[in-house]
């Protein structure tokens, strides 16, 4: 991925803010996973993982994607085992995001792997990370920020707001996302 200089792309003003063999890849994704994989019946998640896996993103063979799931850019998406993106997922993974084995991103959930420089007086987009680690769960049409780290067996609630890293076998919600109590740990 080639994230381009604001100060001379000038993407405030409609210009790029990655290169052009990144906007040509993401345009060739959309029309594959518009004609071929959101249309594909749920049941089909061995399809949608083949056609992931074509565009770069590193899928474990027994994951799950829902047909409703967006994923920006494959090649910056990896799960795990039995991880799951449910139905009607956001992944704006500018940068890398990793599903956990046995993690659950469950409907509508927002992953956000970028965000813009507020001092810089060209908005500097800025591409960051997200982990979501084995066993946590993601309730339904939460939000995860740019460079948020989920812990083993974390969860966010329901239309949480995760804005920093939660710690493992912890439950949060509310926006911004606090700390409810403690996940029992299981094996």
């Amino acid at each position: 991925m080639t994230l381009l200089d604001a100060k001379q792309s000038n993407p405030r003003e409609g210009g790029p803010s990655f290169s052009l063999d990144h906007r040509l890849l993401r345009l060739a994704w959309g029309i594959v996973w518009g004609v071929l994989g959101r249309w594909s019946p749920i049941p089909f998640h061995g399809w949608r993982r083949m056609l992931l896996r074509t565009f770069g993103a590193q899928i474990s063979k027994t994951a799950r994607v829902y047909p409703t799931t967006i994923v920006w850019y494959p090649p910056n998406l990896a799960m795990g085992a039995h991880a799951v993106m449910g139905p009607g997922v956001i992944c704006y993974c500018m940068d890398r995001v990793v599903i956990g084995d046995y993690a659950i991103v469950s409907q509508r959930t927002h992953l956000c792997g970028g965000t813009h420089d507020p001092d810089d007086r060209h908005f500097q987009l800025q591409p960051k990370p997200i982990t979501i680690g084995a066993h946590a769960w993601i309730a339904a049409e939460a939000f995860v920020g740019p460079g948020v780290h989920v812990g083993e067996g974390a969860i966010v609630g329901a239309r949480g707001v995760a804005v920093k890293t939660i710690p493992d076998w912890e439950i949060w919600a509310g926006n911004p996302a606090r700390k409810i109590r403690d996940r029992q740990r299981y094996e």
